[in-house]
């Protein structure tokens, strides 16, 4: 969904959110990735600077200076990145308390899952797979304050139980030709059934 923002002459481009189901989708036309416990961060760079943009709205680029930098630092002038702001703990696990009363704002990290425009162009009708081709191509490189997320290919519960018993949040999976304007799956071990 576009809307007009307060935060410069660009669109809003408010992040599509996942819906929550009971088990993860099965068959090789899904891929999954680790779902972080952070804020939701959409980092728009372009003429009027760097901005981290919460999904509600609200300009925490200030309070996320790490990340603000690595974005700043990408090799392009004009990008929108849908993405989580994170906060990690000494296992390396995203701990949402770490990050929610701006105590460690500083230490976070941006893990970067879309790539919604590049240099002007609105890339979100295109596939899951050209997209994190071009945000892979836009991040690589070291930028310590921004983090690829990886994604996975392969059966939904299997990866579901791995990432639990990592200790991660749940797990988001997406259809391989998934457009960033329709939803996706969220599984997390609060609603995932293991009968």
């Amino acid at each position: 969904m576009l809307r007009m923002s307060t935060w410069g002459v660009s669109r809003f481009i408010e992040p599509c959110l996942p819906s929550r189901t009971d088990r993860p989708p099965a068959g090789p036309d899904w891929i999954h990735e680790i779902k972080h416990d952070g804020f939701r961060i959409m980092a728009r760079r372009d003429g009027a600077g760097v901005r981290l943009i919460t999904r509600h709205g609200s300009d925490f680029t200030a309070r996320f200076p790490l990340a603000a930098a690595a974005v700043a630092a990408l090799p392009a002038h004009s990008f929108l990145i849908d993405g989580e702001a994170i906060v990690t703990n000494a296992k390396g696990l995203a701990v949402f308390d770490l990050i929610r009363h701006k105590r460690h704002g500083a230490e976070a990290v941006l893990i970067a899952f879309d790539l919604f425009e590049l240099a002007g162009e609105d890339l979100r009708r295109l596939p899951i797979e050209s997209r994190k081709r071009g945000l892979a191509k836009l991040a690589r490189g070291p930028h310590p304050g921004i983090v690829l997320n990886e994604f996975f290919e392969g059966v939904g519960d299997i990866i579901f139980e791995h990432a639990c018993r990592l200790g991660c949040e749940g797990i988001v999976s997406k259809l391989n030709d998934y457009r960033a304007d329709r939803h996706q799956l969220d599984f997390d071990g609060a609603t995932q059934s293991r009968s």
